[in-house]
């Protein structure tokens, strides 16, 4: 499980501790150290990694302890994920990168190690956490957007792929949810940043339902959020561009809708 110091990772590692699953959480920061602890109230055994998965060898930290508990992983979530808002232009090159390195290499990365496993022993479940996000371009968040398109595009493909192979790849596309992220990427001067969000509990106890279900793919928050995301995807794209830019153009910028 990566991505599990806090929001949706963390609401994830806990609904998997419900129901029986000894755990390896990573994320950056040390609340992983506080999250470890929450979840070993289930029960549970739990070992977590610190370990930053911007780079290559981060990734490969997180593996070779992985593979040092000697069990095979029957069950993956790759939820880190991180965001940069703002315009393109005005934006540091080196933190756009860093939320491509995050978002996109570590998850190839991470899935092309553990389904390869998976797949070698004929079982295995894994979810890569996207966005409802990825059905819009994002002005003011056009990294970001097209990260969380790559991760729905990438996770159905190997859904299809793996086919009849045992294992089974769920994309996870929740809505605007209640989580540090809106802080961290800058977006609490935003329309979005302000907007009512959903319950990470609540995603999570219906990821966990789709991912268990074998389900290439699930909308998960409110009644809300899936209903304002069947919505969205029947406008054109030129409508979904300029909604998200309503959404998300800071508070103060000019050309406003």
């Amino acid at each position: 499980m990566t991505g599990a110091s806090s929001g949706i990772g963390l609401e994830l590692a806990c609904e998997c501790a419900r129901h029986g699953y000894d755990l390896v959480i990573a994320a950056e920061d040390e609340l992983v150290h506080d999250a470890a602890a929450r979840l070993r109230v289930h029960g549970t055994a739990v070992h977590e990694v610190r370990t930053d998965l911007d780079t290559y060898d981060g990734v490969e930290v997180l593996m070779r302890e992985l593979r040092a508990r000697g069990r095979p992983v029957s069950t993956a979530l790759l939820n880190a994920g991180i965001g940069r808002a703002g315009a393109f232009l005005e934006t540091d090159l080196g933190d756009l990168a860093r939320v491509i390195d995050v978002n996109v290499s570590s998850t190839v990365h991470l899935a092309r190690r553990l389904l390869a496993d998976m797949a070698e022993g004929g079982e295995g479940r894994l979810l890569i956490t996207s966005s409802v996000a990825a059905e819009m371009p994002g002005p003011y968040n056009a990294v970001y957007n097209a990260s969380k398109a790559f991760l729905q595009s990438f996770a159905q493909a190997l859904h299809h792929e793996l086919q009849g192979s045992g294992v089974t790849v769920t994309a996870l596309l929740p809505g605007a949810t209640d989580t540090r992220f809106f802080l961290r990427a800058g977006l609490l001067d935003t329309r979005l940043g302000r907007s009512k969000k959903d319950d990470p509990a609540l995603v999570a106890r219906q990821a966990y339902r789709a991912l268990m279900a074998g389900r290439s793919r699930t909308v998960a928050g409110s009644v809300r959020t899936r209903v304002k995301e069947l919505s969205t995807r029947g406008l054109p794209v030129r409508a979904r561009t300029a909604l998200h830019a309503h959404w998300a153009r800071p508070h103060g910028s000019g050309s406003h809708l």
